[in-house]
């Protein structure tokens, strides 16, 4: 693992919020797909809520809910929000922004966790990665959704939601 690829992966929320006022200064929403992304946008923090709603972080390798068909569920629900969030600002300059930080910052951190994964947990976490585990059931908690902070990705996007309103309606209002 690269001392590159570990910067990167704890850096990504900052990073993000760069890019986020990068976005936002791009952004040229419409009203139709302004809608329609955050809905997609939604979809992926639905994901991102139950997905931390099964996981017990570095305790072991969690195997329910979402992780029954992906390692990386948080990182998938991050995907489609940014998806949703690059549709909702109407720009393709801010599409390609979107996707570059994403490929950039949750491939880094993909490899991170992996990398933690398979010295913590050893031949468990090569089984779950081979598919040759039995299905775990836990049923969903939001406590532990909350310890999971996943609150901060929710707020994160009704703020992101407010600012592509707020410029559509700026945009509208005073072609700003």
């Amino acid at each position: 693992m690269s001392a590159f690829l570990k910067k990167l992966a704890r850096r990504r929320v900052p990073l993000g919020f760069a890019c986020g006022v990068a976005v936002l200064w791009l952004a040229r929403p419409t009203p139709r797909l302004l809608w329609t992304g955050l809905a997609v946008a939604c979809v992926g923090e639905a994901l991102r809520v139950w997905a931390a709603g099964h996981l017990e972080k570095s305790r072991e390798v969690t195997q329910s809910g979402p992780y029954r068909w992906t390692r990386h569920p948080l990182y998938v629900g991050s995907t489609i929000m940014g998806v949703g969030l690059a549709m909702a600002s109407s720009s393709a300059i801010v599409a390609v922004i979107v996707i570059a930080y994403l490929a950039m910052t949750l491939t880094a951190a993909i490899r991170t966790e992996e990398a933690f994964l398979r010295q913590a947990f050893g031949d468990a976490y090569d089984r779950y990665r081979a598919g040759a585990t039995p299905a775990v059931s836990r049923q969903f908690s939001v406590e532990r959704a909350m310890r999971n902070r996943e609150y901060r990705a929710a707020t994160g996007l009704v703020l992101a939601s407010l600012l592509l309103i707020l410029r559509m309606w700026l945009r509208d209002t005073y072609g700003a």
